[in-house]
C-alpha cells in the first residue's frame, strides 16, 4: 500500500463558484420542471402507484391526494389499463402572501399493461381518503391450481 500526502484543494475564485451554482440551478430546474423563482406555475406530476398480486386478483393502489373522484377516469382497452385525471390548483388568495409553493398540480396519466388472463369486464375501483384502489380479477385459468397426488 502506498501512502500519499493529502493536499487540500486550492480556494476557488468566487466567479467559478457562482458558475457552479448556476449549472446546479439549471440541472435542478430541468429535472424538477420548475425553479423557486417561477412562483405559482404548475408542474407536471405523476401519482405513485403500488401494484400487488394475490391469489384472485391484481391490486393497484394509486395515491391521489387533493384529487376529487370526479376528476379521475379509468379506461381499459386492448389489455391496457389507463388511469387519468387532474389535480386542480387552488385559487390564489388575494390575502395570502405565498413564500413557497411546492405542491404539484395538473393533468396526469398512468398506463399499465394487463396480462391476457384477467377479467377486464369485472374490474372494480374504490376511492377512499385520497387513495384509488383498482382491483383487476384474474381469470379462472390464471389461478394456481392444487392437484392432489394419490398414492397407489
Amino acid at each position: 500500500m502506498t501512502l500519499m500526502r493529502w493536499t487540500p484543494a486550492p480556494t476557488l475564485p468566487s466567479d467559478v463558484l457562482g458558475m457552479q451554482r448556476e449549472i446546479n440551478r439549471m440541472f435542478d430546474s430541468f429535472f424538477r420542471g420548475a425553479t423557486e423563482d417561477e412562483g405559482l406555475q404548475t408542474t407536471p406530476w405523476n401519482p405513485v402507484v403500488d401494484v400487488a398480486e394475490n391469489e384472485h386478483s391484481y391490486v393497484l393502489n394509486v395515491e391521489l391526494p387533493g384529487v376529487s373522484r370526479n376528476d379521475v377516469k379509468i379506461v381499459v382497452q386492448e389489455n391496457q389499463l389507463t388511469i387519468r385525471g387532474e389535480k386542480k390548483q387552488e385559487k390564489e388568495s388575494k390575502n395570502a402572501n405565498y413564500h413557497r409553493v411546492e405542491r404539484s398540480f395538473g393533468s396526469f396519466q398512468r398506463t399499465f399493461s394487463l396480462p391476457t388472463s384477467v377479467k377486464s369486464d369485472k374490474i372494480d375501483a374504490a376511492f377512499t381518503d385520497g387513495v384509488l384502489t383498482v382491483t383487476v380479477p384474474k381469470a379462472e385459468e390464471a389461478r394456481a391450481k392444487e392437484i392432489e397426488v394419490k398414492v397407489k
